[in-house]
């Protein structure tokens, strides 16, 4: 009598006792691809041996075994000695035979100015999958796409983990959760099997807002007080389960005697693209000195004052860091010698934002380390490195604003003049910043802010500013509005803010430093789901930048009607595009 027979007169089938994600439940995936290598990763639902290979057109130029033991950790495997700028196919296979394959694009050599074409986006949660907003990403050719942080909320109670993620079986769980299949989709999995990825982290891989750089004992988040942040369990288990279910490389920092650094995750990477673009993702979390206290009434200019001279450290011998001088020191070389080697686009990945956007929760931004904003930003005009992009995530909405600073001796001196930091003078640069939407975080950024200013002291007026632009008297009336009308709503009420604190209103097509083009929709796209595209022409190495977008929806939506949210399809928000400066 056959196996199947036995349990079928137990009234069991074998599906019943197979596993429920038997094969490679998670995709294949490639990340970290330069030149001449990549990194592979697929997870195993079982143990054994899971192959790779790799072919550049039929011929097989790669293939190992690695072995599985634990099926919680994924396999990964680094290929070298690949060519630039060919396209690779490769393989999978798991233990028990089944085969995903996928391809990935190797960087195009030094030289050339070819065009380039990739995606960014970040922030999506385990109970908000399977992220109808990226669907098209797999269509649309790219070479590469960036995930920029926020690729779990370790913080957020999910299916798979209720409350903080603690142990790294949890942290595993949470970061297996968003690349499994729900609703008949497993979204993720699909965009990552034909685009390579590079794979970054903010505070939710670890836990909301945290600086790695600060004392242990400084958070009681983290249980320990001695110490670094960035010496703890709760984050090294992050991190260590963040490498693992991510197709890039375990690089640490070396043993040098520098107690922010040694032996720490070194995720900064740099990847050029002919001369056409130079990409640098830098990690904003892991060195960071302690977030300063925030703003309770962002109408006080008593409250706004004092926030603005602490962030420039005023009345410190040093100042604070949010990338850690080391990784600032790396990424001012780079810049420097992509612009003496003439490569015409520099993208710099940060997820938190570095344009201005006031006081509100400015503690966790750049304008919260404003010294070093204005060191780097300083760098970049007084080098003259031209057609600099900041790219950046973490506010869960789509703004665009050119990049002003001040010099923190010109803030002193305005203080010591007139009592106001804000008085010292903004010197406008050439470079500029789009922080892209969340792929799936509710509330996204525009709701936020309603529901922020629902809640301080104050924002009763703020909300009644914003409602009279459109002729509504309410939330309701408001969230009734289309898209479009509210987007263009919010940015006036953001610009109405800027402009009080001497800021830049949002958009380029002001600053005469940068050719840029509006093509559709505004300079705030906060009302909608979705990933940013980025597309330089051969020819004239224009740069279009395209936001697409679905409609935001929440659990109880996905609850409701699953397939219904699930066939939502993105659509261009936005696009605009700039003429590189020569």
């Amino acid at each position: 009598m056959s196996f199947n027979k036995v349990l079928a007169g137990l009234g069991l089938t074998v599906s019943l006792i197979q596993p429920v994600h038997a094969g490679l439940p998670n995709g294949v995936a490639s990340g970290d691809t330069s030149q001449t290598s990549t990194v592979l990763w697929a997870r195993s639902a079982l143990s054994g041996n899971v192959n790779f290979q790799v072919k550049e057109a039929d011929t097989v130029v790669f293939e190992q075994s690695v072995p599985v033991i634990n099926p919680r950790i994924p396999a990964k495997l680094a290929v070298n000695n690949l060519s630039a700028g060919k396209l690779y196919s490769y393989s999978v296979t798991s233990p028990d035979g089944v085969v995903r394959t996928g391809s990935f694009k190797t960087a195009a050599a030094a030289g050339g100015t070819p065009a380039v074409h990739f995606g960014v986006t970040g922030d999506w949660r385990g109970e908000l999958a399977p992220y109808p907003a990226v669907k098209n990403v797999p269509s649309k050719a790219l070479d590469f796409f960036v995930k920029l942080g926020d690729t779990i909320y370790a913080d957020v109670s999910s299916p798979a983990v209720t409350g903080q993620a603690r142990s790294l079986k949890d942290f595993q769980l949470k970061h297996k959760e968003v690349y499994t299949r729900h609703d008949g989709l497993n979204t993720l999995a699909r965009l990552q099997r034909h685009v390579s990825t590079f794979s970054m982290i903010d505070d939710h891989e670890v836990t909301n807002d945290f600086a790695g750089g600060a004392p242990a004992a400084s958070d009681a988040r983290f249980g320990e007080t001695t110490g670094l942040i960035n010496q703890t369990a709760l984050y090294n288990n992050g991190l260590q389960a963040f490498t693992q279910y991510n197709a890039i490389a375990d690089n640490r920092y070396p043993i040098v005697g520098d107690n922010l650094t040694d032996g720490r995750p070194d995720l900064y990477r740099a990847q050029r693209y002919g001369s056409t673009a130079a990409v640098y993702m830098l990690d904003a979390r892991s060195f960071r000195d302690q977030e300063l206290p925030g703003v309770t009434d962002i109408t006080s200019p008593t409250q706004i004052g004092n926030f603005v001279a602490q962030s420039f450290d005023v009345g410190k011998a040093t100042t604070r860091t949010l990338l850690g001088k080391k990784q600032l020191e790396r990424l001012k070389a780079d810049l420097l010698a992509a612009q003496s080697d003439q490569v015409i686009w520099k993208f710099v990945m940060v997820p938190e934002p570095i344009q201005n956007l006031g006081v509100l929760a400015a503690s966790d931004r750049f304008e919260g380390y404003a010294s070093e904003r204005s060191e780097l930003l300083g760098f970049i005009d007084e080098n003259s490195i031209k057609n600099v992009v900041f790219v950046t995530a973490d506010i869960h909405g789509t703004l665009i604003n050119d990049l002003t600073y001040q010099r923190r001796e010109d803030v002193i001196k305005a203080i010591l003049a007139t009592g106001n930091p804000l008085a010292a003078p903004q010197i406008k640069t050439s470079a500029f910043e789009i922080s892209t939407g969340s792929v799936a975080y509710s509330p996204g950024f525009g709701d936020s802010i309603i529901g922020l200013l629902s809640a301080i002291p104050n924002g009763d007026l703020l909300l009644a500013q914003l409602f009279a632009a459109v002729g509504v008297n309410n939330v309701t009336e408001f969230n009734a509005l289309p898209m479009g009308v509210r987007n263009a709503a919010m940015e006036g009420f953001i610009n109405s803010q800027l402009s009080a604190m001497g800021y830049t209103p949002l958009g380029l097509e002001g600053n005469d430093l940068i050719a840029a083009k509006s093509i559709k929709g505004t300079n705030a796209s906060v009302f909608s789901f979705g990933w940013t595209r980025f597309d330089i022409r051969p020819d004239n190495h224009a740069l279009k930048i395209t936001t697409y977008g679905i409609a935001p929806y929440t659990t109880q939506d996905l609850k409701n009607n699953p397939a219904e949210v699930v066939s939502r399809n993105p659509e261009i928000i936005s696009q605009f595009q700039i003429i590189p400066k020569p």
